[in-house]
């Protein structure tokens, strides 16, 4: 994101305005509720991260201990156990 002039877009009161308020220093002006994207909706990071996670669960699950799972996704031991349960609760009636 690049940094765009405040007196090339803004009408002069509205730029006297902010200037009241933060004269000279930046500010960031978050997007409206109604335009925000989710995390990951500009690139296949999310799908990307649910493939893995589902990897990690199904090692799991055919007894792939959590240190070689950690191990073998660069990974803390605790991390994979959140990611097991997460998994786990996405399943209705698991057991393990």
């Amino acid at each position: 994101m690049g940094y765009i002039k405040a007196n090339d877009i803004l009408p002069d009161h509205l730029l006297k305005a902010i200037q009241e308020f933060v004269d000279g220093r930046c500010i960031y002006i978050p997007r409206r509720d109604d335009c925000r994207k989710a995390w990951g909706e500009n690139s296949s990071s999310k799908e990307i991260t649910a493939a893995r996670n589902a990897e990690i669960f199904s090692g799991y699950t055919n007894g792939v201990s959590v240190k070689v799972l950690a191990e073998q996704y660069f990974l803390s031991d605790k991390a994979v156990y959140k990611i097991i349960g997460m998994e786990k609760r996405r399943i209705p009636g698991f057991c393990k």
